[in-house]
């Protein structure tokens, strides 16, 4: 997947408009559960110099319209976040238009992206996610409710390329985007039924971008470094690049993207581990002053040890001890420990996350009977799960 970086130079332009927002360079940050918090967004801030596009995880409409207290704290956006971009989850197209109109109203945000392409069996069954697209009418409606309530904000989605090989809704999908007003498109190259297995399919994105060229639209899939985005751009001609997964445990890749759209695509330094060391520490402890908690912020940090330390010489022992630790001051300890100037492992670039080969896909009975029946979703269908 990666490519000699001297070879590849970046794409003319390099500047992406969200409604009357700039991103430059045109990259976005994938909103992910439970990992593009407040703490993450700032990192990852840091690392691009404040430049590209940092979305929140995903919210969802009902829990932000009944002010739930968790998803309250979820939407707070640092006072140097601009713009301050939020992506929402429904399937009521009522409450879609509740939530947006709460979110100006109340001035919440500046950007507003839908998600359409969560794969999670436990969302799809239900007809949300990934698979309500499938219904072309009930898309239809989110979205005119949602630009209907938006106001001067920018609206955007986020889908898959449908169900799977044989109920592609992509194409069909951008065009309803582009009639209902919506001011940009990503689309992750894989079907819900692939979730995160197997590889992208850039010629869709390109084929999309051919369907829709009266607004941007964005890849996503298999950016694993600086040199996929400035590839998927030239491959593709989309406007922009949405990264997920390959900035798990690698917030810097926000500075490599800036350096590799600005400089020449020149590559960027590696970091040895202490400079990792260093970021980790960091990430704990903003989260542990975002949850106001030390421990807390420690306990929520241990997801991230595992893509952080990728390819390092850690040993079994101290990965034990990594994953249970409590405190900044045994996070520090434990570091410490690990030789400082281990070099970054070649065999850490590459794919990070969830690397899942497909299933089929859970619906609900009869949901591929009619792309055009209005179908009504139970709240059970906005689960709090993400992933485009």
């Amino acid at each position: 997947m990666t490519v000699d970086a001297t070879l590849v130079a970046p794409p003319a332009g390099g500047t992406l408009r969200i409604g009357p927002h700039t991103v430059t360079p045109p990259v976005v940050l994938a909103p992910m559960a439970g990992i593009t918090n407040a703490p993450f967004r700032t990192l990852c801030r840091e690392f691009s110099g404040g430049k590209g596009l940092f979305v929140s995880e995903m919210i969802t409409t009902r829990a932000l319209v009944e002010r739930n207290e968790k998803t309250m704290q979820l939407i707070h956006f640092d006072p140097t976040e601009t713009p301050r971009s939020i992506q929402l989850y429904g399937v009521d197209p009522a409450t879609v238009g509740r939530a947006v109109r709460m979110i100006v109203d109340e001035d919440l945000a500046d950007h507003i992206d839908l998600n359409f392409g969560c794969p999670v069996p436990k969302v799809t069954r239900k007809g949300g996610g990934s698979a309500l697209p499938f219904k072309r009418n009930l898309l239809r409606a989110i979205l005119r409710e949602a630009v209907g309530n938006s106001g001067d904000l920018p609206v955007t989605i986020k889908m898959r390329k449908g169900i799977d090989d044989d109920h592609l809704t992509y194409l069909d999908a951008g065009r309803i985007a582009v009639e209902e007003g919506v001011t940009a498109v990503a689309l992750h190259g894989r079907t819900a039924a692939q979730h995160y297995g197997g590889t992208a399919d850039w010629d869709a994105i390109a084929r999309l971008k051919e369907h829709v060229p009266e607004i941007p639209v964005l890849g996503n899939g298999d950016i694993w470094c600086a040199e996929d985005a400035i590839r998927m751009m030239r491959a593709t001609g989309c406007d922009g690049v949405v990264v997920g997964r390959g900035c798990l445990g690698r917030p810097w890749l926000f500075g490599d993207l800036v350096a590799a759209f600005e400089d020449g695509g020149r590559p960027p330094a590696t970091p040895d581990f202490g400079r990792v060391a260093v970021v980790m520490r960091r990430h704990a402890e903003l989260l542990g002053l975002w949850l106001g908690d030390e421990s807390r912020g420690v306990i929520d940090f241990r997801k991230h040890v595992p893509w952080y330390t990728k390819g390092f010489s850690v040993g079994s022992e101290l990965r034990r001890a990594l994953a249970t630790a409590s405190s900044l001051a045994e996070l520090d300890d434990l570091l410490g420990k690990l030789d400082q100037d281990q070099p970054w492992p070649a065999h850490a670039d590459g794919p990070r996350g969830r690397t899942a080969p497909g299933k089929r896909v859970v619906l609900p009975d009869g949901w591929l009977n009619d792309p055009y029946e209005v179908a009504a979703l139970g709240e059970e269908a906005e689960g709090d799960s993400s992933g485009g």
